[in-house]
């Protein structure tokens, strides 16, 4: 079965699992109240979303000097920069990292790009336990899950399947309190944190002019990963940069109430190099790994490059209506909902997911709400284009596309087909498809050129 068949088997189910559908509503819901409120903040939204727009757009059109510019900084306040085109490079660049400190336990914070290169299982793989932080990733992970959502990788559990999962993973008691649910995370993490001797995390913006890396969290579970572990790993996409660290007030802002509707999240950090003799805290070493993965190609190609503008806030997931009713496993990527249709076939080959950028009503609600203003339907259409460019399409669709095209550009071949004709190759030809769940249409028995001529002709008729 390949990818685009396993997406519509799941879709179909998840589509008409209602308690799926009760709980994913349930919670964007809240979401979407949340986001409400965070826009109050601004006087004016669009404009502050504009000036977004620019400054990245800007920066990925200047990427080669900005990230020089970050591993010039960042080399001169004593850390190490180490460029990964692919993720095999990053997880053996990784993997040197580990091996020179002999390490055996690593804590991880939050990364959807550690996602992307599936670090934790190469890192299982090599008999290193890596431990998520975040109590989002952390239950997923007990679960044996991905994450299901860019911001919220548990949305998809209710409190008590939470609960069962810790009772069968944790062995403790049942229990329906949410903080004492918390609070047993927070025990067991404790301790992980003082034994691992890597700490490895994402970085939410990559700052040029202070060669520093901007990570936000509610938890603070990222800052104990950095201050407790001898070394700190942080890996990022190079399209995480940003000229300036005085565009954080803006970014951070958009970012949180995009992604929450918080005005700002609750621990924000910059750190710009490794622990200096005379602090206390602090990693002794630290590396930051700058990921390609298909970023250049990306970038290469000039209609669609604003994808990578994108600042991970998942606000488009939360209003696409094909998100809400699939979820997020069924998309079967790292980066799901209308994002991650966009830059997945990029990233990971259009050949083999252009069927996520199909996956789409292009209700135009997903650019609606972009705080960086990606024209992400417009992308969609521009991915359909070229996979029907490269020849990404079977040979039925090919044929019927071109018996289409053929008929519609003649009225004379339209009009032959009669109206039972039609209906019945409707009936045929999308009965499973079209017809599964929806009423099929029916043709009108006559054609709107035949009424109109016979219209002018009952005219003519009373005139004369």
């Amino acid at each position: 079965m390949t990818l685009a068949e396993q997406f519509n088997r799941q879709a179909e189910l998840k589509a008409f699992d209602i308690r799926h559908r009760n709980i994913i509503n349930y919670n964007i819901s809240k979401y979407e109240a949340s986001v409400q409120k965070g826009l109050a903040q601004y006087l004016d939204h669009d404009l502050a979303r504009s000036r977004a727009e620019y400054i990245k757009t800007h920066t990925i059109e200047n990427l080669d000097k900005y990230l020089i510019e970050f591993e010039q900084k960042f080399t001169a306040n004593g850390g190490k920069v180490i460029w990964a085109e692919t993720k095999q490079d990053a997880l053996d660049a990784i993997e040197q990292i580990l091996n020179e400190v002999n390490a055996t336990s690593v804590v991880k914070s939050k990364s959807m790009t550690t996602e992307e290169i599936h670090l934790n299982e190469f890192l299982e793989a090599k008999k290193i336990e890596v431990i998520e932080t975040d109590l989002g990733e952390y239950i997923v992970q007990l679960a044996g899950q991905k994450p299901y959502h860019i911001v919220t990788p548990a949305m998809h559990l209710s409190k008590k399947d939470i609960s069962d999962i810790f009772v069968e993973k944790l062995h403790i008691a049942p229990t329906d309190d949410a903080q004492e649910l918390t609070l047993t995370a927070r025990r067991l993490l404790r301790e992980k944190y003082t034994s691992a001797q890597v700490g490895i995390t994402g970085a939410n913006f990559l700052i040029a002019d202070v060669g520093g890396i901007a990570i936000t969290e509610n938890e603070g579970n990222a800052r104990l990963s950095v201050t407790f572990p001898k070394v700190h790993i942080a890996i990022a996409g190079i399209e995480k940069i940003i000229p300036k660290l005085t565009d954080l007030d803006l970014f951070w802002s958009l970012l949180a109430t995009s992604g929450t509707g918080q005005r700002l999240t609750v621990y924000n950090s910059v750190i710009t190099a490794p622990r200096k003799a005379h602090e206390k805290d602090g990693a002794e070493q630290m590396y930051v790994i700058l990921l390609d993965n298909g970023r250049t190609q990306l970038l290469a190609d000039t209609q669609k490059r604003q994808a990578l503008n994108c600042i991970r806030c998942g606000a488009c997931l939360n209003a696409c209506p094909v998100y809400k009713n699939i979820g997020g496993h069924t998309y079967q990527t790292t980066y799901s909902g209308p994002i991650g249709s966009v830059i997945t076939p990029h990233y990971e080959g259009m050949k083999k997911f252009k069927h996520l950028s199909f996956a789409s009503s292009l209700c135009g609600a997903c650019t609606s709400v972009c705080p960086v203003r990606i024209n992400i339907h417009n992308l969609l259409l521009l991915n359909r284009k070229e996979s029907v460019e490269k020849g990404y399409v079977s040979k039925s669709e090919k044929w019927a596309m071109q018996l289409l095209t053929n008929t519609l550009k003649s009225r004379k071949k339209l009009d032959f087909w009669s109206s039972k004709l039609k209906n019945f190759a409707f009936q045929k030809l999308f009965k499973r498809t079209w017809g599964k769940r929806r009423t099929m249409p029916r043709v009108a028995p006559k054609s709107f050129s035949q009424l109109w001529k016979e219209q002018q002709k009952k005219q003519n008729i009373k005139q004369v």
